[in-house]
């Protein structure tokens, strides 16, 4: 963060200092979590019902921290008091962007595949300039302003992962920090409980184009018509991506090996460039071309740009992970969260795998789908038997109607069983496992992951042995 005086930070968010010298200079990390505060930093102390911030000012304070930012005072505590600690994050915030002049922010949304696209992004303009774009998802109200207090004078790009309940949430977060360039991936049915319907969430969603000034950029997906119709919402200049012909950044000749690792013909205005990615699953095509649109906008040429595609990685843990295991078992640990669009990208990408061995897929429930929930898990049922999945082990009785999708494909060569848990799905595969087996693991967070680090355990195991 850029340094401030307790002064200037108790204007930013409208707060009174109480005990504290205006002229302390705040010049470390804003935290939330005690435990992270060191010399010059900022501890915001938030209240709640079981841990109370407020209670572990003192300790901040004694690990250095130069004020805490509260809603009530502690004695001996410097304080710079508020009324909501959230909002004045946020406010906060906005000051920091305010402050650097030569900051482009760039704003990612969509249903799904944000944090992956976050993170492809990051680590292509980080060839252009310093860059912010932390692993992990931090895109809510918390998180958001915590990501953006993180750049500095020396940061040229922030990229910024949006997420979304409901109508409002984008533009909220846009308020906090302006983008300059908006990229929307997809509208799917991921949150529709909370949304109400596909139209609501592209109307959510395309608050981030219409939050851009009429300098700034929109990066729309061709290949989705509810994300390429959001060109008519924004006042800025627009630049589409994907596999359509009308798409200004495309991809053609897309083929995968047998990892289901992608390559294709990259096409720009510019000319073309042969891409080949380490990245696994044929969505990652889209995932690339999204991040290759903004850093050709930024000023890439296509050589390097086609060389750095190529050689991106994952950088959050749990998505698409794909690692082998001595015995010849391939593991996919997808398992950080799912939706209906993620859960079918997944199981085309297993589908591509498999080779020698079989095929075989824990899934788990999904979250957050409101009266689609029973036909949402059922369509991905329905998708892996199509897909020819040749194992599926449903974890859970509310995850019970992907295997009552899966077993209603009458001509489906595969079985499925239902089980109670993640631990009976390990003694599953235990016994089922044999060398050229390619096994998916994804499911909400319902500790659906613990299957994926039991395999993970057991091939560090067998290593050992």
């Amino acid at each position: 963060m850029i340094a401030l005086s307790l002064a200037e930070v108790a204007s930013a968010v409208d707060g009174r200092l109480v005990a504290a010298d205006p002229d302390a200079r705040v010049t470390g990390s804003v935290e939330f979590d005690s435990r992270k505060v060191g010399p010059g930093g900022l501890f915001v102390a938030f209240p709640g019902e079981k841990v109370d911030g407020h209670d572990y000012a003192a300790g901040a304070v004694a690990a250095g921290a130069v004020a805490v930012l509260g809603t009530r005072a502690v004695p001996g505590v410097p304080m710079v008091l508020v009324d909501d600690a959230l909002a004045a994050m946020a406010c906060l915030a906005r000051a920091v962007v305010d402050r650097l002049p030569g900051l482009t922010v760039i704003g990612v949304t969509g249903s799904s595949g944000k944090t992956t696209t976050k993170d492809l992004m990051g680590q292509l303009t980080v060839r252009l300039g310093p860059t912010v774009a932390p692993p992990g998802t931090f895109n809510n109200e918390l998180g958001h302003p915590y990501t953006v207090m993180q750049a500095g004078p020396e940061t040229r790009y922030l990229v910024l992962e949006k997420s979304a309940r409901g109508v409002g949430h984008v533009r909220y977060l846009c308020e906090i920090a302006p983008p300059r360039i908006s990229v929307v991936l997809n509208v799917g049915v991921a949150h529709i409980g909370e949304f109400g319907s596909v139209e609501t969430i592209a109307l959510a969603k395309g608050e981030l184009v219409e939050a851009l000034p009429a300098d700034g950029l929109a990066v729309l997906n061709a290949d989705d018509p509810l994300v390429d119709g959001m060109a008519t919402r924004t006042p800025a200049r627009v630049v589409r991506y994907g596999e359509a012909a009308h798409a200004d950044v495309r991809a053609v000749d897309v083929a995968l090996d047998d990892r289901g690792r992608p390559s294709y013909t990259l096409v720009t205005p510019e000319g073309r460039a042969p891409v080949r990615l380490g990245l696994t699953g044929r969505h990652q095509v889209s995932n690339t071309l999204a991040a290759a649109a903004v850093a050709r906008e930024l000023g890439m040429p296509l050589a390097d740009l086609a060389v750095a595609l190529g050689e991106l990685g994952l950088v959050s843990t749990r998505r698409m992970d794909v690692f082998e295991r001595p015995d010849g078992v391939t593991v996919i640990d997808d398992s950080y969260n799912a939706n209906p669009a993620s859960m079918a990208v997944a199981l085309r990408a297993l589908a591509g795998m498999g080779g020698q061995g079989r095929t075989l897929a824990v899934l788990g429930y999904m979250a957050e789908l409101g009266a689609f929930e029973r036909e949402g898990h059922q369509q991905v049922g329905r998708l892996a038997a199509e897909l020819g999945v040749d194992r599926l082990l449903v974890v859970g009785e509310a995850a019970a109607p992907i295997h009552d999708g899966a077993t209603a494909v009458s001509d489906w060569g595969g079985s499925s069983v239902l089980l109670t848990d993640q631990a009976a799905a390990v003694e599953v595969l235990r016994g089922e496992l044999r060398p050229g087996d390619v096994v998916l693991v994804k499911g909400s967070r319902y500790r659906t992951w613990e299957v994926a680090d039991a395999l993970r355990a057991a091939a560090g195991n067998e290593a050992a042995s």
